[in-house]
């Protein structure tokens, strides 16, 4: 037999059997979105303006990211970046540094906040303020912890850039000054991002130095200088930061800063035993009267650098994948997803109370409102109202009609005044009557001779005598 044909009305093509595809259910959807996020997108930093904050009773806080094109929601929890809460404030700039993922509930991605910065140079200066208050509260510019310098300082340790001037300034002073004096370089970077970190890690590698040195009974190091050139406030930041902060507090060794112009202050300066105004006033206060300088190998100090930046760069790049690992599989991140949910639920429960209380007294409000219409004081305050104004209506009305009577009588007395023997007299005619009666004459055939006659005209009388009839 041939293969039967195919009919018309197969769509077996279109639609296939139920056994060919998948489906996924709305939960199994969303946590296949939420783990891709995780591990496709994972720890990020994002800038924008924070806007519609929340914080609940719970010690979570709620907020939004936005810029001019789109938004993002962010939850910073109880327990994380607890010192950045009180940067959170609406219409403010910040940096956030935190994690994607999806609140499945609700099937939207949002920001786990673990880290909050200000943005912009009014920022640096509030961060600046901040710090300053906190350190100076531990005790870390405390005058009675500054170390005086040694007197003749044979070997120091100079942190700066080894590209920047104000290595060549040091150079040139201590070499002027004091060419015996020993200068080891802990090369690192001034600015920008990770300089502050690298900036501590050459005073606490100064500090080992100096500790190795007096071990193996070698000549130790008498101070620390700290310096770079001058710049914005952006470009002295590093000398801001915390790390550098208490690595100065922490060293063993006195610490001179030297960091910009006369005008430009750091917290290292607070920290420092001793602030110069430039670096090469701190060449001069380090040398004393005596010329010194000695420039550290080059090829020494490149290879210092090297091994330093590769060994951060390589533990750094290690403790960012061991943090993130370990923040996808905590507990504390389902805990905190659980909280956010039980947020959730309150903040409902709390408006559905809200709206049946405003519905009740929506009903109250009517009620009473019915209530007074039906009340007697009511009803006769509206019969009341009636009676007066049917009493200034019929008062209208009976002016309206007192003026049209007057307007009638005086549209008939101007109509009697217009027939009357006045306006007769007015155009220039004459009344003529007997005057002895006062009968008016109307026919000539009516006097006799010697007849008196009044004439009557618009103004004044005249007394005639008829002498002969014609």
């Amino acid at each position: 037999m041939g293969k039967p044909s195919k009919s018309q009305w197969d769509f077996g093509e279109l639609f296939p059997p139920e056994t060919t595809r998948r489906v996924l259910s709305v939960s199994e959807l969303t946590g296949q979105i939420k783990r891709l996020l995780e591990q496709q997108i994972g720890p990020v930093w994002v800038s924008g303006e924070i806007t519609n904050l929340r914080a609940q009773s719970s010690g979570h806080c709620y907020f939004t990211l936005k810029d001019a094109g789109a938004q993002l929601n962010c939850v910073l929890f109880r327990g994380e970046a607890a010192p950045a809460r009180a940067l959170l404030e609406d219409g403010r700039k910040v940096l956030l540094q935190g994690d994607v993922t999806v609140y499945e509930p609700r099937g939207q991605y949002q920001l786990i906040v673990h880290a909050v910065e200000l943005q912009g140079v009014g920022a640096l200066q509030i961060a600046f303020e901040k710090l300053k208050q906190k350190l100076a509260a531990e005790g870390l510019f405390a005058p009675e912890r500054k170390r005086p310098l040694p007197r003749y300082p044979e070997r120091i340790g100079l942190v700066t850039s080894p590209t920047g001037a104000a290595l060549r300034d040091v150079l040139h002073v201590v070499q002027r000054r004091h060419p015996a004096l020993e200068i080891i370089l802990a090369p690192c970077r001034v600015q920008g991002e990770g300089a502050a970190a690298e900036i501590a890690a050459a005073i606490r590698l100064l500090n080992e130095f100096h500790q190795s040195a007096i071990g193996n009974r070698q000549l130790p190091m008498d101070l620390i200088l700290v310096t770079r050139g001058g710049g914005s406030l952006e470009d002295l930041w590093a000398f801001n930061e915390e790390a550098v902060a208490r690595a100065i507090f922490a060293s063993a060794l006195p610490v001179v800063s030297a960091v910009g112009h006369e005008i430009d202050v750091t917290i290292s300066d607070f920290v420092a035993d001793v602030r110069a105004a430039t670096p090469s006033a701190a060449a001069e206060i380090v040398t004393q009267d005596v010329f010194a300088s000695r420039e550290f190998v080059a090829e020494a100090r490149g290879l210092l650098r090297d091994r330093v930046h590769r060994r951060l760069e390589r533990q750094s790049r290690e403790s960012d994948q061991v943090v993130a690992r370990l923040a996808r599989c905590h507990p504390r991140r389902r805990l905190n997803e659980w909280l956010q949910r039980l947020d959730d639920l309150h903040t409902s429960v709390l408006r559905c109370a809200r709206q049946t209380t405003r519905e009740r007294r929506q009903t109250w409000k009517h009620l009473a409102e019915r209530l007074w219409r039906l009340h007697p004081a009511q009803r006769l305050a509206q019969r009341r109202e009636v009676l007066a104004q049917e009493r200034l209506r019929l008062q209208e009305l009976a002016r309206h009609r007192f003026q049209t009577r007057g307007q009638e009588l005086t549209l008939l007395d101007s109509r009697l005044r217009l027939l009357g023997p006045e306006q007769v007299l007015a155009r220039g005619y004459s009344i003529t009557s007997d005057a002895g009666t006062g009968r008016v004459i109307r026919d000539a055939a009516e006097v006799k001779a010697r007849q008196r006659l009044r004439t009557r005209l618009k103004h004044g009388e005249v007394l005639s005598r008829v002498e002969a009839k014609t």
